[in-house]
Order: structure tokens, then C-alpha cells, then sequence
């Protein structure tokens, strides 16, 4: 199919620039106030437990920065995928805990 006036693309994501949509290095802001998600995840993993932190603002700096103080609080690993941070075995109390000493509603 041919189509005509689209005009420059965005290299990242390859639609026209007026209608990017890979954010072009804009990061979403982080409210005063974030709310996420926990649960605990099994399927896919072969039978290892995993901890997600979900619906969190997709700031990337934002992300990583809690990320590493949650890994570094529980002692595990951990890693930021998809806008969400899982970190290894059942941590849902723990977590529960410092993500509400950081002013982020929990829920889950």
C-alpha cells in the first residue's frame, strides 16, 4: 500500500513524528502521591515466586531508584521490566511496608 504525506518519521518507533508514541526521552511525572499494585507471580518462571510491583508511573529514573532500594532492602535480586519491578520470592510484607514509608498507596 502507498501512501503519501506522512512525511518524517520517528526512528524509535517509526511512526510519523506529530504522533510518536515511544515518548522520545519524555518522561511521564511522577504524582505526589503513586499508587501500585502488589501480587505474586509463579506461572512462566519454572515454579519460582516472584514479587511484582505494578501500575507504577513509567519514569524510567523513577523506576530504577525504588527498584534498587527495594532490592537492597529485602536482599534479593530483582530487575525493571515493562514499566514494573519484580523482585525475587514472596516479599509482600516486606515491600508492603517500604513502599509506604516512600508515600506510595498499596494495594494488593
Amino acid at each position: 500500500m502507498y501512501e503519501t504525506g506522512k512525511g518524517e518519521l520517528c526512528p524509535r518507533c517509526g511512526w510519523p513524528v506529530g504522533q510518536c508514541r515511544c515518548s522520545s526521552g519524555a518522561e511521564a511525572k511522577v504524582p505526589a502521591k503513586p499508587g501500585c499494585v502488589l501480587r505474586l507471580e509463579k506461572k512462566g518462571r519454572g515454579g519460582k515466586t516472584v514479587t511484582v510491583v505494578d501500575g507504577l508511573p513509567p519514569n524510567a529514573g523513577f523506576l530504577s531508584s525504588l527498584a534498587s532500594e527495594l532490592k537492597r532492602a529485602c536482599g534479593t535480586g530483582g530487575t525493571v521490566s515493562e514499566g514494573r519491578i519484580e523482585i525475587q520470592g514472596d516479599q509482600r510484607g516486606r515491600l508492603r511496608g517500604l513502599l509506604r514509608s516512600r508515600g506510595v498507596s498499596v494495594r494488593g
